[in-house]
């Protein structure tokens, strides 16, 4: 524990300042959810088909199969390095767009004659996405140093909720800039995740490579998180009412300047915190036996909870061999206990990995590209007009679906369902929104399919971290998590390839048209319910796979979090009333 006095004070401003920074940053580089926003207007100007602009989007997500460079990075370079470098990606890969967009477009007083050869922008794409991963691997490492154990799942739900609002603020910021240009989103992209770098950087200076006082949290901490989140939902309300249509001058301008100030306002935690934190530190240490008694006690403490750990784990394996053959079937290579480190190897091999692997791959991936393939969407439902509406349902839904992801934090002691049940719970609307788009496709049917889409998947991508991390080992999750996103390019070229099919079978090819040479080519547009009738069908029979394998986790990890809970119990009694089992 810090000492009293300033050290103590300094400890907590630290905490939360470095959890406010990587709240600003991913709010504002979650620059690969925008990409419906400009989609059309980039095939326009490259003049592709929609398979083609399908592998754009995929080369996005293929740049997270990079992810472990960001953590080859960390080796080398301290983590306000790191940042500065994904900064630098991102302005350079975006920038790139923003030209191909504004001087290649066919249709622009500015357009060029020259044409830009498409490996070259599948490239910039994939460095693109390499950046977001790179900012997410920082805010990941920001939260596990600067917070114990106990609270480092609210940390990273809080952190990680922020980005699911990127493109709800993005949209903010094109409405007051150019509401009517889909390249300023590409400029906004590039400039932004370096401001709020910029901005953040000096509270990233402040966070220690590693903090030796981690262990002991004050007990004011859980109702800190919670005045956080109230704010975070207070924001995503703000942006559901007020950015789900298009306002241009003196207007859009205010809106904006409301978001950014309810994003700033998180800074007030940190300022209170540093007050009360002494007198809260004064009464936890008064509060707790284990501070004035022996010392040799948490050790004792420690012990006996091992000890019971293990008679759990025993206990369990026993009543596995007494199964019937379909529930050995069911057992089989399951987890024990929770947090056993996993190598890359053991990972691999092990069952519940791949049920994992799959519940994501056929649930928030296909979430993710169904937001890359809303603008084309609502322009074959003649909703174009509905797109910016579309992308901040999505974007806000997202963001909610994200804190509800700290639910089984914050009611653990009410609620005894393990994390991965809440996994489960949380893929059960998407088969459903994906289903009913495809019984009825019109506008207010695509408003609440696109909102349940972004909850249910909003939930898994913030979920995600943490049950990497209990399933398979804290100390392994920067390997092992990006083992597990290797699922997003995959899952991006499958069923982004889908759609792109579909499209183009039941699309007619249109003339694009250069205000100086006439035509130049034609590309396939598709208008009406067909154009992804089909898809959605497809899609939801993908999801409904990934429930069922969901729940074939829960199941089968149901034991290993029970036993956990049954120690965690235990040790707070012991914590409590402590026994001296030492023998006389």
């Amino acid at each position: 524990m810090p000492p009293l006095g300033r050290g103590g004070d300094d400890e907590a401003w630290r905490r939360w300042a470095v959890l406010v920074s990587t709240v600003w940053i991913q709010a504002l580089t979650g620059t690969n959810f925008d990409f419906s926003a400009y989609s059309s207007a980039l095939k326009s100007s490259l003049g592709i088909s929609q398979e083609a602009l399908n592998c754009l989007a995929t080369a996005s997500d293929l740049g997270k199969a990079f992810g472990w460079s960001s953590g080859l990075a960390l080796l080398y370079m301290p983590l306000h390095g790191v940042l500065m470098v994904s900064a630098a990606l991102g302005l350079a890969a975006y920038a790139a767009q923003y030209c191909c967009l504004l001087f290649l477009n066919p249709s622009s007083a500015a357009g060029s004659s020259f044409v830009i050869p498409y490996p070259l922008v599948f490239l910039v794409c994939l460095i693109a996405g390499c950046s977001i991963c790179w900012f997410n691997t920082v805010c990941f490492v920001l939260c596990i140093r600067s917070f114990s154990a106990s609270n480092r799942p609210l940390a990273l739900s809080l952190s990680i909720s922020f980005n699911g609002l990127s493109a709800a603020f993005y949209t903010l910021f094109a409405n007051a800039f150019s509401p009517t240009s889909p390249s300023v989103y590409l400029l906004l992209n590039a400039v932004l995740p370096l401001a709020a770098s910029i901005l953040a950087l000096p509270a990233i200076l402040l966070c220690h490579t590693q903090d030796s006082n981690l262990q002991s949290v004050p007990r004011y901490d859980r109702r800190v998180f919670l005045g956080l989140y109230i704010l975070a939902f207070i924001t995503g309300i703000y942006l559901v009412v007020f950015g789900s249509f298009t306002t241009t001058g003196s207007t859009a301008w205010v809106i904006l300047t409301g978001a950014m100030v309810l994003l700033a306002l998180p800074l007030i935690i940190p300022a209170c915190s540093s007050c009360s934190y002494l007198d809260t530190h004064s009464i936890d240490d008064s509060a707790s036996p284990l501070n004035h008694d022996d010392p040799h006690k948490p050790l004792l403490v420690n012990n006996n909870l091992q000890n019971e750990s293990n008679a759990m784990t025993e206990k369990t394996m026993e009543q596995q061999l007494q199964r019937t053959s379909c529930g050995t079937i069911l057992d089989k290579g399951r987890l024990v206990v929770l947090g056993e480190e996993h190598s890359a190897k053991r990972l691999i091999g092990c069952v519940d990995f791949w049920l994992y692997y799959t519940a994501y791959f056929c649930g928030a991936t296909v979430g993710l590209v169904y937001s890359n393939n809303l603008g084309q969407i609502a322009q074959s439902l003649h909703q174009q007009s509905q797109l910016t509406m579309l992308l901040a349902v999505y974007s806000s839904f997202s963001f909610f679906g994200r804190l509800l992801s700290a639910l089984p934090d914050f009611l653990h002691r009410k609620v005894s369902l393990a994390r991965t049940g809440w996994l489960a719970a949380a893929l059960v609307p998407m088969p459903m929104a994906f289903f009913l788009m495809w019984k009825q496709q019109d506008g207010s049917t695509l408003v609440l399919g696109t909102a349940l889409v972004g909850l249910s998947s909003g939930f898994i991508f913030a979920a995600a971290v943490s049950v990497t991390s209990e399933l398979f080992g804290p100390n392994s999750i920067g390997v092992n998590h990006n083992i597990l996103i290797t699922n997003i390019p995959l899952g991006s070229l499958l069923y982004g390839q889908i759609s792109a099919l579909v499209y183009d079978a039941n699309g007619q090819r249109m003339p694009v048209t250069d205000n100086r040479t006439g035509i130049i080519d034609t590309m396939i547009v598709c208008m009406g319910t067909k154009c992804y009738s089909t898809t959605f069908f497809v899609w939801g029979c993908i999801t409904f796979l990934g429930l069922a394998s969901s729940v074939v986790l829960f199941i089968r990890t149901k034991p290993a979090y029970a036993s956990t809970a049954a120690s965690r119990s235990s040790c707070k009694h012991l914590t409590k009333f402590p026994v001296n089992r030492e023998t006389p």
